[in-house]
């Protein structure tokens, strides 16, 4: 069963219904902890950026923390409606490319220092077209997603499997195209807070490297407290307990840093201000 706040085939399609999802505001919340915590294990250095691919960047809610924690990045995704929203509305700091995942990563080898991707991976199990095999479209992402990695780099990728076959097929595919590592699940006892993800690494030798335990019920809630308060923090762009103003105003300063321009440039007291809802 398909959880509710993954995007269903039609909404990549319909300009109207992505923009409806993106600005769900229960999705990006959610969106928003899965993002941080694969970011989280990642394990990126802390005094420089690094350069960050997100698979299956949707509207760029994933993109967005990667920007706020002052990582730079590149999106692809399957849809160009939410493209577009995260070109138009979201005006986000990463560029993007249409582009399916299961066709293979075409870019330098060993330019990412790293990669991410939230609710995305689950649909190259699926034949959604003639001539589609998801063993075969499977290991071609694998195969060039390893070759676009630097040697020693991650791929954390948050996943809805929906039998553990499909989970089977997705990490043997992984595995045969050179990736170590292994599966994460957080709150493994909680139906609603239960979490996948695959923690691989490229170019380490299994044993070599360890994965990230999973989050569970039991770990003291003061660690949990502790990361929320670090999201606040970065999600205006270093000013706590910030505003939806100062939320604003922070990514316009991050635009203009890179040279980019914004709709408004002049900050009035309309700036971040939610719009009525249209009748």
């Amino acid at each position: 069963m398909r959880p509710e706040h993954t995007a269903p085939p039609e909404v990549f399609y319909n300009t109207d219904e992505a923009k409806k999802y993106s600005r769900n505001t229960r999705i990006m919340e959610i969106q928003a902890t899965m993002s941080e915590r694969a970011i989280e294990m990642l394990c990126l250095p802390e005094d420089q950026p690094s350069f960050i691919l997100d698979i299956g960047c949707g509207s760029g809610l994933s993109g967005e923390c990667l920007s706020e924690q002052g990582h730079h990045w590149v999106g692809m995704d399957i849809s160009e409606a939410m493209l577009d929203v995260a070109v138009s509305e979201r005006e986000t700091d990463g560029d993007v490319q249409l582009a399916d995942m299961g066709q293979g990563i075409h870019y330098r080898a060993g330019v990412f220092d790293g990669a991410i991707s939230i609710s995305a991976v689950q649909w190259l199990c699926n034949a959604d077209k003639k001539g589609h095999s998801p063993p075969k479209r499977l290991y071609q992402f694998f195969k060039t997603l390893y070759s676009s990695l630097r040697h020693g780099a991650r791929a954390v990728l948050q996943l809805y499997p929906e039998t553990p076959d499909q989970m089977e097929l997705i990490m043997y595919q992984a595995t045969r195209a050179g990736f170590s590592g292994g599966v994460v699940v957080d709150y493994p006892n909680s139906a609603k807070a239960k979490k996948y993800y695959l923690c691989l690494f490229a170019g380490i030798q299994q044993g070599q490297a360890q994965v990230p335990a999973g989050l569970t019920d039991e770990m003291d809630t003061a660690t949990n407290t502790d990361r929320m308060r670090t999201k606040d923090f970065r999600s205006a762009g270093g000013v706590k307990n910030a505003t939806r103003k100062q939320k604003v105003i922070a990514r316009k300063e991050r635009h203009l840093r890179k040279g980019k321009t914004t709709k408004h440039s002049e900050n009035t007291k309309y700036t971040g201000r939610q719009r009525r809802p249209k009748f």
